[in-house]
């Protein structure tokens, strides 16, 4: 049986890959360039900054990239035939993501408790338009799992969201819980639809 070659491979995201993020972004319409978990403004103000200044995001994005800063640690799955980013996983120290574990739903849960060093924290996924349901999240998750491994972390926290009705990809910013499954994740905290997901690599 011939192995089947995926028509794109995920690598650990790079200074290198800053403008075909952020082309990412734009063709999907998404003004956060992933700055959400890192503005320190309330919802009000981060909805304002989104609809009035994207650029300062983008910039943002560009300047953590070029800097190497945990607050651009991700994943990038790269099309072979072009060389264009279709997809992007944001992959950073559970430390860096300190607004994320601060959320009501996710505030004190046992799960939690412990040494924290090692471990890293998906904070969002997004697939390019025309890339979506061609197996682009799985290979970031792939591909997280990879770096992860490659960083000599400890574990991998994820917190997709299982919803109960259809809901548009824009929903499932923090990516599809069929894609961490697949890859080994297991239930942390199971209150639906926001469960925790853990790898313990």
């Amino acid at each position: 049986m011939i192995p089947r070659v995926e028509p794109f491979e995920a690598i650990a995201a790079a200074p290198e890959h800053a403008r075909g993020l952020v082309s990412l972004f734009e063709a999907a319409a998404s003004p956060c360039f992933c700055r959400y978990w890192h503005f320190a403004g309330d919802n009000n103000a981060w909805l304002e900054r989104t609809a009035c200044a994207p650029d300062d995001n983008r910039a943002e994005l560009e300047g953590a990239l070029a800097a190497g800063t945990d607050e651009a640690r991700g994943v990038v799955a790269i099309a072979h035939e072009t060389g264009q980013i279709v997809g992007w996983l944001k992959l950073a120290p559970a430390s860096a993501m300190s607004k994320l574990y601060a959320r009501r739903l996710y505030r004190g849960l046992p799960c939690f408790e412990g040494d924290r060093a090692g471990v890293l924290t998906v904070g969002c996924a997004l697939v390019h338009p025309e890339w979506r349901r061609r197996g682009v999240a799985g290979a970031l998750v792939g591909g997280a799992v990879r770096v992860a491994k490659g960083l000599g972390a400890r574990a991998i926290e994820a917190f997709p969201r299982v919803p109960r009705e259809p809901v548009a990809d824009e929903e499932l910013f923090t990516g599809p819980a069929s894609a961490f499954a697949d890859h080994g994740f297991v239930v942390a905290n199971a209150f639906e639809p926001y469960p925790v997901l853990r790898l313990e690599l």
